[in-house]
């Protein structure tokens, strides 16, 4: 039986999955988190995904071996070349979820008859499973996609919310290829940090879905649907990285408004 009590585990190749580790501990402070990032191997967006899938494959070890009761893969592109063998992977041990499938299943409620933008990294887009699912819902909704590569290493590297970044969000939003879309899908868990920036491009012409606290959300539903929320106060963070360097260790207090400790734990050793 799993303990109610255990941590959520949330794994990314960055800083993007704190996005969406924020977003949960905003939505759940009472949850105790186990945040990963792959600061060894990112971006993930313009690897293969056999390297993507050995590397979700040794978090998710990593992740068991602390008991996690839920691992959310936190990354668009992870979530896209190794949702299915993690799951297969972990089994019974954890319950596994992804960032896509709560995006598809919100696009199916709110976008039906309509024409959505999909930006991500090569990975994510490359894949086409965005459009293959949002297909499968039989809503004819329709998903212009573009991958938008530079965006995650730009962001890695801090450079958001000024003019570098300004130029370089304006060059990908104005291609031909996202005309006419009503809504814009974020699929890369680093864009919500360029979110005003898109937005402020768009106007009020565009709705920009913010998939982290889309995920948050879904995550919260299945913690309730299956009696896992936990009920004992105040939760614990803890973070690693498969590869310390003080400027994501910087870049970090930018989500929790203080200094975060991370813990240095190498995935090959």
């Amino acid at each position: 039986m799993i303990d109610s009590s255990a941590p959520i585990g949330i794994f990314d190749s960055g800083i993007g999955g704190m996005t969406v580790a924020n977003a949960v501990t905003r939505l759940l402070p009472q949850e105790n988190t186990i945040y990963f990032g792959d600061t060894a191997h990112l971006p993930y967006g313009d690897k293969s995904t056999a390297a993507i899938q050995a590397y979700s494959i040794k978090i998710c070890n990593m992740l068991i071996q602390q008991n996690c009761k839920l691992i959310l893969i936190a990354c668009n592109s992870a979530s896209a070349a190794a949702f299915e063998l993690v799951r297969e992977y972990v089994g019974s041990k954890a319950k596994v979820l992804n960032v896509i499938d709560p995006v598809v299943d919100y696009s199916k409620e709110h976008y039906e008859g309509k024409t959505i933008g999909l930006i991500g990294t090569k990975q994510t887009v490359l894949s086409n499973v965005y459009k293959k699912k949002i297909d499968s819902l039989d809503k004819n909704i329709h998903v212009k996609s573009l991958a938008t590569p530079l965006l995650a290493p730009m962001i890695e590297e801090g450079f958001f919310d000024n003019n570098i970044s300004e130029s370089i969000i304006t060059s990908y939003l104005s291609d031909a290829s996202l005309s006419g879309i009503e809504a814009l899908i974020l699929g890369c868990t680093h864009y919500p940090l360029i979110k005003k920036q898109i937005a402020g491009y768009y106007g009020d012409s565009v709705e920009i879905l913010d998939t982290s606290e889309i995920v948050a959300h879904s995550l919260k539903a299945w913690l309730e649907q299956h009696y896992l929320v936990n009920e004992k106060g105040e939760g614990k963070r803890q973070f690693y990285v498969s590869d310390y360097t003080l400027s994501f260790e910087q870049s970090t207090s930018i989500f929790f408004g203080k200094h975060i400790q991370l813990e240095h734990y190498p995935l090959w050793e």
